[in-house]
C-alpha cells in the first residue's frame, strides 16, 4: 500500500511540476556496482549470497551461503536497491538480513545525496525499456549493457525533491519496516508451528512469543 501511494505521488509530480524535473543520465544519479561470483567455493555458512532467484522469491533449497569477507560495495543491507540486469530483469528493495551480492546484480548506490527511494523510482521508470532490450538479445540469458544506464530519466530539482522526500521518504521507510515485520512473523511461524504440532509448546506460550516480537 505504501509503495503504491509513493508511486502515485511520484507520477503525479512529474505531471504537475514538469518544470521542476530535469532529464539526466540514470548513471548520474547512482553508482551501479556489479556483484561478483561469490557462490564459488562457498562454505555453506555465513551470509546469504543474493542471486536473481533470491531477489525474486527469497531463500530456498538452492540458496548459497558463504562465510567470506567482501568489500562494503558488495554487501546488501535492508533498504538497499538491487537491480538484476540479466535474465529476468528485476528491481527490488532488499529487506532481508545483510547478504552478499552475486554477479549479474547491481547494487544501486545513490550519488549526490539522492535518497534510495528516488533511485528505485528512476530505475523502475526504465525497467520496461531495459527488459525489451534484454529480450532482443540473441542469447538464452538477455541482459543490458553499461551504456544503457546512460539513458535519460526525469530527475526532480532540489525544491521538488525536498517536497517529494517529505511525502515519499516516510512511505519508503514504512514499506521497508512492514517487509521486515512480515519476515519476522514468517520466521516465527516456521519455528513455532512444529513445536505446537508436537505439543512441546502451548498456544498461550506461542502467542506470548509472537507478541514479544511484534
Amino acid at each position: 500500500m505504501a509503495d503504491t501511494l509513493a508511486n502515485a505521488l511520484f507520477r503525479r509530480a512529474t505531471l504537475e511540476y514538469p518544470a521542476g524535473f530535469t532529464e539526466r543520465p540514470l548513471s548520474g544519479t547512482a553508482e551501479f556496482v556489479n556483484g561478483r561470483a561469490f557462490t564459488k567455493g562457498a562454505t555453506g555458512t555465513g551470509r546469504m549470497v543474493v542471486r536473481i532467484a533470491e531477489i525474486n522469491g527469497g531463500p530456498g533449497a538452492s540458496t548459497v551461503y558463504n562465510d567470506i569477507d567482501v568489500p562494503e560495495q558488495h554487501v546488501a543491507k535492508p533498504g538497499d536497491v538491487l537491480f538484476a540486469w540479466s535474465g529476468s530483469l528485476t528491481v527490488a528493495r532488499w529487506f532481508r538480513p545483510e547478504a552478499v551480492i552475486n554477479q549479474h546484480i547491481f547494487k544501486c548506490v545513490p550519488k549526490h545525496g539522492y535518497p534510495q527511494w528516488l533511485i528505485n523510482h528512476l530505475v523502475h521508470r526504465k525497467i520496461d525499456e531495459f527488459r525489451a532490450i534484454a529480450a532482443d538479445k540473441a542469447t538464452t540469458m538477455g541482459h543490458i549493457q553499461r551504456k544503457h544506464l546512460d539513458e535519460a530519466v526525469p530527475v526532480p530539482d532540489r525544491d521538488v525533491l525536498q517536497m517529494l522526500h517529505a511525502e515519499i521518504g516516510p512511505l519508503w521507510d514504512r514499506a521497508l519496516l512492514a517487509e521486515q515485520e512480515n519476515l519476522t512473523l514468517a520466521n516465527l511461524r516456521a519455528t513455532l508451528l512444529p513445536q505446537l504440532m508436537s505439543g512441546r509448546l502451548r498456544v498461550k506460550d506461542a502467542e506470548k512469543i509472537v507478541e514479544d516480537h511484534t
